[in-house]
């Protein structure tokens, strides 16, 4: 076998287990690795301002293409620790991602030993495994490991911590003989298909929950092969949001208190029964447990065993990966459908078609400032089927999940559970990078773009082009919103007047100039007529320089984004309904 330092053996697992994109910073702890890096040759490398914010890069890039697995580096100390929020969000959301900091050295370990700190305790919660590698012989397998751990079951972030020494250690390894372990992912048994088919054909008002497990599975043609053939309408998650595209007839809307359609919820609290693939009763899609589940009976199917029972206790519940279980499912109703036992539903579905013609909220709106409704009705004109739009929490996130428009899966790439401010422009850089000839926009408030502003320049540097549309009600919208409950408007205003750029008229910031000083490109909006045509010319910028272009769109400083508390019944409508074509122009079934 051949002789090498153990971070050459690291390097070469990462290139033959497919992982060879990488985000991070180098530091004194870590710099062996990068030097393994230099001399392989074979892992592309992305220098971030902030380890955050690679932890966010590598979490975007594993989201984009199924495979995907995004390496974050840095060192160690403060590096490990700032990875924490990126392994939590992608804990939350199920998303494999491999973080590797460098560490003291072995001796020094338990005696605060400068930037030593016990990262591997820290991760612990928010990873599939963290471990500090304390024997140099042990390194390839912990890498075999965990990529074995990323991929099986239900995916995660996996978190690998090198002391100095030990990556400086020589090791006999032989790449030529090294094989990924096997994955394994839990399968649905034909008896279980059975049982679900029966429970599923037994109800006259079914629904199909498409949940992010469709998508970590590749799953999403199975999705729809099964959903056309019983003829049951599906209600995506906002983690599943693409698996069946935004026009097809059985889609019938998202539910919940916040990224939700008026239609979604009224089919969901008309339907008798629910069955529930790769999702987890998230409480923003449910609101209060015991009115969603009142009078409906219940099949959930999770990759993960826990996950059956943890919200509530369904009907029936069947531990199998998404796509396993759509086989079994498909295999079952085609039967039923060759033996004639398959009940019509064309009645239901034409109900639920008629709530999404009928069930619209406006979005054209003419006023200055601008309202941000009209913003993503232009959005929807503007940018193609296959745009991959990227976001997190916030007015933003959940208004663009009421009115954007997703055809495909992948397209709608968002931080789901935990949703961090700031994830939203560094995971933009890590789907652009995965997806270098595609469209891909992102979406920010104001506040979330502030966060980690600074990685705009990574954009610039590693020429990494995409838009940004940055919603700007100079405020922390959702916040000052849920503070009503409260009566008060306090600590979330983010205007003032600023000397040195009187042109954004209290607003604060001037995004434009902050983006253009780090080498990007930016479109100030502030006329709803001019929205497309910046959009279009954003798009054009991104292509011609190669950098993001930043499309600052000044809103209203106060509107209220419907939303709800508790009930999906009582979502607070506050502003004006859609009552002809001329209130929703690019809604996708439109009242007559």
């Amino acid at each position: 076998m051949a002789r090498m330092r153990a971070v050459d053996a690291a390097v070469a697992i990462l290139a033959k287990e497919g992982a060879t994109q990488a985000f991070g910073l180098p530091g004194a702890a870590i710099n062996p690795l990068y030097s393994a890096m230099k001399d392989h040759g074979g892992i592309r490398h992305v220098l971030a301002r902030h380890v955050e914010a690679a932890s966010h890069m590598a979490d975007g890039y594993s989201r984009t293409t199924p495979g995907n697995i995004g390496v974050c580096i840095g060192t160690s100390g403060p590096a490990g620790t700032d990875m924490i929020t990126g392994l939590y969000a992608a804990a939350a959301d199920s998303i494999p991602m491999l973080c590797i900091t460098g560490q003291a050295p072995v001796a020094k370990l338990d005696k605060e030993d400068f930037q030593a700190v016990d990262i591997a305790a820290i991760a612990a919660p928010v990873t599939k495994m963290a471990k500090t590698v304390l024997e140099a012989g042990q390194v390839p397998q912990v890498f075999a490991q965990a990529f074995h751990l990323m991929r099986s079951g239900r995916p995660g972030p996996v978190l690998i911590d090198l002391p100095i020494d030990v990556q400086l250690t020589e090791i006999e390894f032989d790449i030529d003989t090294y094989e990924p372990l096997p994955v394994y992912k839990p399968a649905a048994t034909r008896a279980q298909a059975d049982k679900a088919i029966d429970m599923l054909l037994a109800s006259e008002r079914p629904v199909i929950i498409a949940g992010g497990g469709i998508l970590n599975s590749a799953a999403e043609e199975k999705l729809v092969a099964f959903a056309e053939l019983v003829g049951v309408p599906v209600i995506p998650t906002l983690m599943g949001w693409g698996v069946i595209p935004d026009d097809h007839e059985l889609m019938v809307g998202m539910v919940g208190l916040q990224t939700a359609h008026r239609y979604g919820n009224a089919t969901l609290l008309e339907s008798d029964f629910v069955l529930g693939i790769g999702n987890r009763w998230a409480n923003r899609h449910t609101g209060n447990v015991e009115s969603y589940r009142r009078g409906r009976t219940f099949i959930h199917v999770d990759v993960e065993p826990t996950q059956i029972g943890r919200v509530f206790a369904p009907d029936f519940g069947i531990s199998s990966d998404a796509g396993a279980a759509l086989d079994q499912f498909i295999a079952v109703a085609t039967e039923r459908k060759a033996a004639g036992t398959l009940p019509d539903y064309s009645g239901w579905v034409a109900d639920c078609v008629e709530r999404k013609r009928t069930m619209l909220r406006k979005t054209h709106f003419t006023e200055v400032p601008i309202k941000p409704q009209r913003v993503y009705e232009e959005m929807n004109r503007a940018f193609g089927r296959s745009t991959r739009y990227v976001t997190t929490i916030g007015l933003s996130q959940i208004a663009g999940g009421q009115f954007l428009h997703v055809y495909e899966p992948r397209r709608w790439i968002n931080a789901g559970q935990a949703g961090p401010l700031g994830w939203t422009g560094p995971a933009a850089l890590g789907v652009a990078t995965a997806a270098p000839e595609e469209q891909v926009v992102a979406l920010s408030g104001d506040y979330d773009f502030q966060f980690m502003i600074e990685e705009l320049a990574v954009g610039a540097q590693h020429n990494i082009p995409y838009v940004h549309v940055v919603v700007n009600n100079s405020y922390l919208g959702l916040i000052r919103q849920s503070q009503r409950a409260f009566d008060m408007d306090y600590h979330v205003q983010l205007g003032f007047e600023n000397l040195n750029s009187p042109q954004t008229e209290g607003y604060g910031v001037d995004h434009v100039k902050v983006a253009e000083g780090l080498g990007c490109k930016a479109i100030r909006v502030t006329d709803p007529e001019d929205l497309l045509e910046s959009f279009s010319k954003a798009e054009a910028m991104a292509a011609e320089f190669r950098v993001p272009v930043v499309v600052e769109v000044i809103l209203e400083r106060v509107t209220n984004i419907a939303m709800g508390a508790a009930e999906l019944d009582g979502v607070n409508e506050f502003e004006a309904l859609a009552i002809s074509p001329d209130d929703a122009p690019t809604a996708l079934a439109l009242l007559d």
